[in-house]
């Protein structure tokens, strides 16, 4: 379907408005990287520049190229009805993606209580619940602005492979035969990919140690931001994403 120019909730989905959300995020994280010597630390981001690496392309440059090319020929392909008015669209997306970010804070706290609840099943947790924060035992906490840094690279980097790619993958995957999205192909979609997002934090040698607790609240934040991506668009889930995991992170340190 078409996207309405002038419509602020149908322009935060059209692909150019994601696409200009999204890459003054990936300057400040690259830039950011480069500027304070951080190492990339979210999953995705790490399992990229590995690939690259290993095919012999300098992961400094060729991780965000790659992240680059990949939104422009998105953004290409559905140029037709860009939105108009591209400042106002940004800065909605904005207070949005911090709206979103505090609702999933909200949530996380009863899905928490209830995890905690089902003890006699799951038993009982033995690491803090935080929702991609620093592994453990990587040593004395780094500065503040690198976990910002870091947690504004997971948003963009884990919501494109989990949600761009994979999500959007497995949707057309299990509503293929019918032509349109269905409710259950939805739901599997956007399932599976949650799954395969929270267990992907506990793979590789710098992976948490696996715990269940971490493993359901995981995929829970995978299951919303899978919601979000349908409803609202790939640029308010990087958002949020990149929003939630800075309010956490500042949360805990405080703490």
């Amino acid at each position: 379907m078409p996207t309405e120019p002038d419509n602020y909730w149908a322009a935060t989905k059209h692909p150019w408005a994601c696409v200009l959300f999204v890459l003054p995020l990936l300057v400040i994280y690259e830039v950011g990287l480069y500027a304070t010597g951080t190492e990339a630390r979210n999953g995705a981001d790490a399992w990229l520049r590995a690939g690259l690496n290993e095919v012999g392309i300098a992961p400094a440059y060729g991780a965000p190229v790659l992240l680059v090319s990949v939104l422009l020929a998105w953004g290409l392909l559905r140029r037709e009805g860009r939105p108009t008015d591209k400042v106002g669209v940004w800065f909605g997306m904005i207070g949005e993606s911090a709206g979103f970010a505090l609702l999933l804070l909200a949530l996380c706290q009863g899905v928490w209580h209830l995890l905690l609840r089902a003890d006699t099943l799951l038993g009982q947790p033995n690491q803090r619940i935080a929702f991609l924060r620093m592994s453990p035992g990587m040593g004395e906490p780094e500065p503040v602005w690198g976990q910002i840094i870091s947690f504004v690279g997971a948003g963009i980097y884990e919501e494109t492979l989990f949600r761009l790619v994979l999500f959007t993958g497995l949707v057309r995957l299990f509503c293929w035969s019918e032509g349109r999205t269905s409710p259950l192909g939805f739901a599997l979609a956007a399932f599976a990919s949650g799954l395969l997002f929270a267990g992907a934090h506990h793979v590789g040698p710098n992976g948490e140690a696996f715990n269940l607790y971490v493993l359901s609240f995981r995929t829970f934040a995978g299951l919303y931001f899978a919601w979000l991506f349908h409803v609202r668009g790939f640029g308010i889930a990087v958002g949020a994403h990149a929003a939630y995991d800075v309010l956490v992170g500042l949360i805990l340190r405080h703490e």
